[in-house]
């Protein structure tokens, strides 16, 4: 049977790779647009660094930050660690095994975000040097031997903004630019190595640790994903069905019914017991609360405390 394009792109959602090409491809695209729009380096003694040390990595942690919260395997690994009501059963190792194997997963997948800014924002080099530039060395420029310290300070924190300078210092300006983008370069691409051999060790490691093999491993995954499509899809027909029959509750008919005969007019009663705002019951009753529905409302109508009019044919 041949692919249809459904099942093509549930399987590229489902595909690692491809949801970690598609985030670093975006963070690429934003950090151009980002920087392109906003950054504008001060060029001032004291805020050079600051300003470019916070472009350079204030958004890798937000990016961190997001990457964590967006997934919701992160929030069913938290609400398994940090439960706050009493367990009913202890935890195997296996399952602590499995916690720490989607942990790390998910952790490696937040990490795909922050990284690519790095890399591109270092291979790029704008940052770098406007938060190097007050701290080159220059002792061994003669054009610099009778310049005070502070003055000094001011013209390099300067050189990033390609202020008009003096002619003997134009070639110290290209100098140290060429310098900056250089060690910037080199710091990108030696984050790509260390993050290479940390994803290739990283994988072998769980591949080692993992309780599992390939074969399980990929039921594990096609298990989990079906598990939650499925429960999914049960849960909103089961909200369907229980908010139809307190609907039909209330008013005594269900939305869309064609064979209409009766109505109910809901009392004082009802109306104040639905418009309380009303939260999820968590206690010892064995069945909460999951409309602002209330129960009254049923209870009323089976006693029979309200009127209903009777349509005509």
């Amino acid at each position: 049977m041949s692919p249809t394009p459904d099942n093509i792109l549930s399987s590229l959602q489902r595909s690692g790779t491809f949801i970690n090409s598609l985030i670093a491809g975006l963070t690429i695209g934003g950090q151009q647009l980002f920087s392109s729009f906003t950054f504008t380096c001060p060029c001032q003694v004291g805020k050079n660094f600051s300003y470019g040390f916070a472009f350079l990595v204030v958004p890798a942690l937000l990016l961190l930050i997001a990457g964590y919260a967006l997934r919701s395997q992160m929030w069913t690994v938290s609400e398994h660690c940090c439960s706050c009501t009493p367990p009913h059963r202890r935890t195997s190792p296996l399952e602590r095994r499995l916690v720490c194997l989607r942990f790390f997963s998910i952790t490696g997948r937040a990490l795909v975000a922050p990284l690519s800014w790095l890399v591109v924002t270092l291979l790029t080099g704008t940052y770098y040097e406007c938060a190097a530039s007050e701290f080159a060395s220059v002792d061994h420029y003669p054009v610099f031997d009778n310049i005070s310290a502070h003055k000094r300070e001011e013209i390099l924190a300067g050189f990033p903004c390609g202020r008009s300078v003096p002619s003997a210092m134009t070639l110290v300006r290209d100098e140290l630019a060429l310098l900056h983008r250089y060690q910037s370069q080199m710091l990108g691409w030696i984050l790509i190595t260390l993050a290479t051999i940390a994803a290739l060790v990283s994988c072998c490691v769980a591949k080692c640790c993992s309780p599992f093999t390939s074969l399980q491993h990929h039921y594990w995954t096609s298990h989990f994903h079906n598990e939650r499509e499925l429960f999914r899809q049960a849960a909103e027909q089961h909200s369907r069905l229980l908010i139809m029959q307190r609907i039909k509750r209330l008013f005594g008919f269900v939305p869309g019914s064609e064979d209409v005969k009766e109505i109910r007019i809901p009392t004082h009663q009802d109306w104040r017991d639905i418009s309380a705002p009303s939260l999820l019951c968590v206690g010892g009753d064995s069945q909460g609360r999951y409309s602002f529905l209330g129960d009254r409302v049923a209870e009323d109508h089976e006693e029979g405390k309200s009127e209903g009019i009777e349509l005509q044919p």
